[in-house]
């Protein structure tokens, strides 16, 4: 069989991707709460029928969560190729205004609704289709082929695919593709780090028409939250490769992603996303407190932040804050290999060219990047995504399963 027939197979899978994110829907799998075991369970049936070589295993890390390993071989050592998903999904929440069984998996028009659909059960079920296609013509490719799915992505991963990378050796290799929800004309690289604090500022209470006696405590927190702001001000030093590519994809990425993509991509941000404090309009709070969110572009590490937040509220009357979570920024040379391979692919697929950009959002590729592997993210459009009627586009779904099929194929038979 040549690539080019390998290719038109690939073309003609839609049916496939469809049934398989149908039958994964199907399935709730929110987070919260978490569970996930009968989904890995499902995940893994449906693997098995479809690629009788497929050697599977599951890995329960919680009394919830339960990660899934399959791999198929090719006709020769070589590299190892690792696809990686997420079980978990954003609540159902049936409070919502649904007009569609949510896990029905409707198709209507083109689309296929249901929670998780773009994020990210469609994005499994292309990489289980292209696995598929790879088992089914090892004489094309050497080495391994691997799927890994996760079981806590939406909290952060520490039981899904940061434990699978730590305790089972296949679940890392020599490059990683990611079907997260983004779009079939945009492929990402690299992700924004982050740094979530908590800013607590304590004050004395008094009366509200006695404010003299007091010392008002989101006073002190409003102060402190504009020096937070200041953060804003610090300069990256990215790699000019970096920076060209966000700038090159901008054309093609902010009409899908929304204008200012580029300028965020590059800068820190810095969101205010709650505020505590106070019990009555005429009492001056003794306390109150807030959690930030703060983007970290690549070429501004945590440290520099860290530093910068030292410099701006150690020694303030009152203030106090604490690190809630951290990432680095992270990312893949856009100039890497798979990478290329993968741009190549989807632009043939497309019939359009496809832009390489970063990715404002978190996912599990940072994991992967953060263990020096090549890692890019390439999914459907997420439309509604954690909203009523959360819907993937069917082309899109066949078209990520083919960038994945070929993208594996190229990177595996090089």
């Amino acid at each position: 069989m040549s690539r080019t027939a390998f290719a038109a197979e690939a073309a003609a899978c839609e049916d496939r991707v469809v049934a398989l994110t149908r039958a994964l829907v199907a399935i709730p799998s929110s987070n919260p709460p978490g569970d996930v075991r009968a989904c890995a369970e499902a995940a893994a049936r449906l693997i098995g029928d479809l690629i009788p070589a497929a050697e599977i295993s599951l890995h329960p890390t919680s009394d919830q969560v339960t990660n899934l390993v399959a791999r198929v071989r090719g006709h020769a050592p070589g590299r190892r190729l690792v696809f990686n998903g997420h079980l978990d999904t954003y609540p159902v929440n049936e409070a919502l205004p649904w007009s569609v069984p949510p896990l029905g998996g409707l198709l209507r028009g083109g689309r296929l609704y249901g929670r998780g659909t773009a994020d990210m059960k469609g994005g499994i079920a292309a990489s289980i289709t292209a696995l598929a296609l790879l088992a089914a013509h090892p004489a094309l490719w050497r080495g391994e082929a691997v799927l890994t799915l996760a079981g806590d992505e939406e909290s952060m991963g520490p039981l899904g695919t940061k434990w699978l990378m730590d305790h089972v050796p296949e679940a890392t290799g020599d490059a990683v593709i990611i079907g997260d929800a983004g779009s079939p004309r945009v492929l990402r690289f690299g992700e924004k780090g982050f740094l979530w604090i908590e800013v607590e500022a304590e004050g004395r209470a008094s009366h509200g028409a006695h404010v003299h006696l007091g010392i008002n405590a989101l006073d002190r927190l409003c102060a402190a939250l504009d020096a937070v702001r200041g953060l804003r001000a610090l300069r990256p030093e990215a790699p000019p490769a970096v920076t060209a590519a966000i700038a090159a994809a901008r054309p093609i990425s902010e009409p899908l992603s929304g204008a200012g993509e580029a300028e965020v991509l590059g800068s820190v941000t810095v969101n205010i996303g709650r505020i505590e404090g106070g019990t009555s309009t005429n009492l001056v709070p003794a306390s109150a407190r807030a959690g930030i969110d703060i983007r970290l572009p690549i070429g501004l590490g945590c440290a520099t932040a860290e530093a910068a937040l030292s410099a701006a509220l150690d020694g303030r009357d009152g203030i106090a804050w604490r690190i809630l979570r951290r990432f680095e920024p992270n990312h893949t040379d856009p100039e890497h290999e798979l990478v290329r391979r993968a741009a190549s692919a989807a632009t043939d697929i497309l019939g359009t060219p496809c832009a390489i950009n970063m990715r404002v959002g978190g996912s599990d590729a940072r994991w992967f990047r953060m263990a020096g592997l090549p890692t890019i993210v390439y999914g459907p459009t997420p439309h509604n995504m954690g909203g009523a009627d959360e819907y993937v586009l069917v082309e899109e779904l066949r078209q990520v399963a083919q960038v994945h099929a070929l993208t594996a194929l190229d990177f595996l038979a090089a």
